[in-house]
């Protein structure tokens, strides 16, 4: 530090005596090399901000490299050759060295942060995004301001730049894409009666590792990283606890990843990263460890019905392990899918058990004798892609969420307004994870995976895999409703691997693995532990209140209605932190809101009585035939068909 620091001393003042010498026009041209080298990046602590002729940012070294290039920013508008513009004054100084401050020594990344004693508020608002308007005289774009954070391709870089997109977003679109065509050659070319089960699994995992490579770079290593080391737990620990060592190496090293991601590189970037497809990872390999202690330790009698259909009775093979944690068709965006369906996709058996029935239950020789094609219901799902994605582009900017903890629209804006504005605002953000989910939906149907049966008409079905069912979300009438068409996926590997395994409270067990296994942001925990509380409150107004209203249809009507409001108000009002991710930011949220839902869920819980999980499971027992007829009408998933529905009465 000493030595960086002597270096800084010496090297400003040579700059000083060459400024003092050279031509003014020679000072104007070293000027704009600095401006395009030095300042073009964002300098995070112990970063330089020098960089080579590529644009590509080189490996961070010394603070004093860094202070270096400030002071060099600083001597150009010394000399006053930047732009012509005049020397700053000792006030505009001092502003200029706050900035600095707030960007190397706060909050670091150019994140909305709180002004500090003796600081204006303009200082640290939007610090990044002044800093460059500040010495390009304009806004740099999302694009430039991405480009360094990506660690994948940058071949598509001049794309990115001309629709304003950041560039790892850019990748991972072009790259689902590329799955999709890649999905229907593979369901043509590579079908089943044309080639073994080893070419297809080879081909699955060769194309998702170029994926990820291309996304993700040299970071994708981390996807071989986890899987092998919870591979080798698989092999070398015991069947009776190895699903619990598994779980354990994989999560913690997923929240270690993410640590790392957070805190030390880019904290509070929204965009595609490395962790992402990790999480998915770390659903299937925890889930394969769990069917794996099921199939190999357990009896039939002890497992319920869905955990005897997912029992994996034989180890995988490595090949069969990377295929289905890294195949192309769900390496960037899932969804998870049991073991035994994947391997029943790669064979070509996925069909043969659903050809037996149609829509009266008898066996059809017509749908025997072709195999159902996913090209309508593929169609279909990236028109809603498409929609989707407009949506977003069209709403994202004009909606955002830290309006809503704005102290000026907060102090002017009525209470209710506020209600109206943050439900409008979340509704804006939530095509984009439609977009992305859907999409990942028709990569796995285009490629002959999700295939779930017939309707009643006898169409096929292609939702085994789907991760979301957006009119039941944006019409669901209770806070577990609109869960349970939420990430699908993810609700079914937190109900196997932890709700339904969990002696000592689930519910709260449950949404803090959530929390732990989306991230390490602040805000991610305190979504999670709002929702315990609205999960609680809402459960008891749904025993004892709904009772009332369902005397006849004009109440049941009414009923929906209310709840239908207030599902959407709670819902926003537990996302909000998980949106804006730190702490303050989401205390001051909820302060501004008075902590009221908080205090009425404290409210509802201590006056209405919940009946203990014991006799809700109790009286599901009883009732198995009713049950199992309202499964029938709204079978979703084939492997949690018979035995997982009635806990949405619940």
């Amino acid at each position: 530090m000493v030595i960086a620091g002597g270096l800084d001393r010496h090297l400003s003042t040579h700059i000083i005596t060459i400024f003092m010498v050279v031509q003014h026009s020679a000072a104007v041209k070293i000027v704009h090399v600095l401006r395009r080298d030095g300042v073009n990046q964002r300098l995070l602590p112990g970063q330089s901000a020098l960089t080579e002729k590529t644009g590509r940012a080189r490996a961070p070294f010394s603070v004093g490299a860094g202070v270096i290039s400030s002071r060099l920013r600083t001597l150009c508008w010394m000399c006053a050759v930047d732009d012509k513009r005049p020397a700053p004054s000792q006030q505009q100084q001092q502003q200029q060295r706050q900035q600095r401050q707030c960007i190397y020594h706060r909050s670091g990344r150019g994140e909305r942060s709180e002004p500090e004693e003796g600081e204006s508020e303009s200082v640290c608002v939007c610090v990044r995004e002044r800093e460059g308007e500040r010495i390009y005289g304009h806004r740099p774009s999302m694009a430039t301001q991405t480009t360094a954070s990506c660690t994948g391709s940058t071949l598509l870089q001049p794309i990115s730049e001309i629709i304003n997109l950041p560039l790892d977003q850019v990748n991972f679109v072009a790259c689902q894409l590329f799955a999709l065509l890649m999905a229907v050659w593979f369901r043509i070319y590579l079908h089943p009666s044309k080639t073994s089960p080893f070419i297809r699994h080879v081909v699955a995992t060769l194309l998702g590792f170029y994926l990820a490579l291309f996304c993700f770079g040299w970071y994708s290593l981390h996807f071989l990283v986890q899987s092998g080391l919870s591979y080798s737990v698989m092999v070398f620990a015991g069947l009776e606890h190895m699903h619990k060592y598994c779980f354990i190496v994989t999560l913690s090293y997923l929240i270690l990843c993410q640590i790392t991601r957070v805190y030390v590189f880019d904290y509070g970037m929204y965009s595609a990263d490395f962790t992402g497809p990790m999480m998915v990872i770390t659903q299937k390999i925890t889930s394969l460890a769990f069917e794996i202690h099921d199939g190999l330790t357990k009896r039939d009698a002890q497992l319920t019905p869905t955990q005897k259909y997912l029992a994996i009775r034989r180890m995988p093979s490595l090949l069969e392990y990377l295929s289905y944690n890294c195949n192309f068709m769900g390496i960037l965006a899932g969804p998870t899918c049991s073991y035994n369906d994947y391997k029943a996709f790669i064979e070509g058996t996925g069909y043969q058990p659903r050809h037996q029935e149609n829509a009266n239950g008898k066996e059809n020789g017509k749908y025997k004798q072709s195999e159902p094609s996913p090209k309508n219901d593929v169609i279909s799902k990236l028109c809603t892609c498409a929609v989707s994605l407009a949506i977003y582009l069209s709403l994202c900017k004009l909606l955002p969420v830290e309006h809503a903890i704005d102290d000026d629209f907060v102090s002017s804006t009525p209470f209710h307004l506020q209600v109206i504005y943050l439900y409008l605002a979340m509704l804006a953000l939530r095509p984009k994870y439609y977009f992305v989910w859907t999409l990942a939906d028709a990569i796995n149907n285009a490629a002959g995976f999700g295939f779930n049966g017939y309707n009643k008409d006898g169409s096929p079905r292609w939702d085994l895999i789907s991760n979301l069912r957006i009119l039941d979300i944006e019409f669901a009438t209770s806070f577990k409703s609109f869960l349970d068409n939420w990430n699908i996926q993810t609700a079914l590997w937190l109900k196997r691997v932890c709700y339904e395994r969990c002696a000592i409270n689930p519910t709260a067990a449950t949404f803090l693995l959530s929390a732990m296994w989306h991230g390490v942001y602040p805000g991610y925990y305190l979504t999670f532990l709002t929702g315990i509380a609205m999960t609680m409150a809402a459960r008891a107004v749904r025993h004892n209140i709904r009772p009332y209203f369902l005397v006849s249809d004009s109440y049941k009507n009414v009923y929906d209605v209310v709840t239908w409001a207030s599902t959407q108000i709670a819902i926003s009002y537990t996302v909000a932190p998980f949106v804006l991710l730190a702490v303050g930011p989401s205390l001051k949220f909820y302060r501004s809101w008075y902590f009221c839902l908080h205090l009425l869920c404290l409210l509802t819980v201590l006056v209405l009585p919940v009946k203990p999980r014991r006799r809700q499971a109790k009286e599901q027992q009883d009732g198995p035939q009713k049950d199992g007829l309202q499964d029938n009408q709204t079978d979703h998933n084939s492997t949690d068909n018979n035995c997982n529905q009635k806990d949405k009465a619940t």
